[in-house]
């Protein structure tokens, strides 16, 4: 069984940096596909990044393309979600997702594990 384990996240202003870490445990690690989600107060999950285990490419959300960035570390079992500039409007609880198929998607149903979920605030 995979369990992933998050860390990070907290309150921070606007324009600062924020990386946010997932531990996965339970398969190998280097052949799932990642991703992260977050959900904002009354509102549904959304989808921000992924990143393929084949070549490691990352993919983004067009409301964080060029302000966050995925990375993993295959030998330690860890991705990353680093986060710059943040904004009031990234204010939500991230999670980090597991995919078996190695692909990632943008579809939340197409992950099978999840972390438990990290409180991200962004004051103004």
């Amino acid at each position: 069984q995979v369990e992933l384990v998050q860390s990070g996240g907290g309150l921070v202003q606007a324009g600062d940096s924020l990386i946010l870490s997932c531990a996965f445990s339970g398969r190998t690690f280097a052949s799932y596909a990642m991703g992260w989600f977050r959900q904002a107060p009354g509102k549904e999950r959304e989808f921000v990044g992924a990143i393929r285990w084949t070549d490691a490419t990352a993919y983004y959300a067009d409301s964080v393309k060029g302000r966050f960035t995925i990375s993993r570390d295959n030998a330690k079992n860890l991705v990353y979600l680093r986060m710059n500039n943040l904004e009031p409007e990234d204010t939500a609880v991230y999670y980090c997702a597991a995919d078996r198929s190695g692909v990632g998607s943008q579809i939340k149903s197409k992950y099978d594990y999840w972390g438990q979920g990290t409180q991200v605030i962004v004051s103004s």
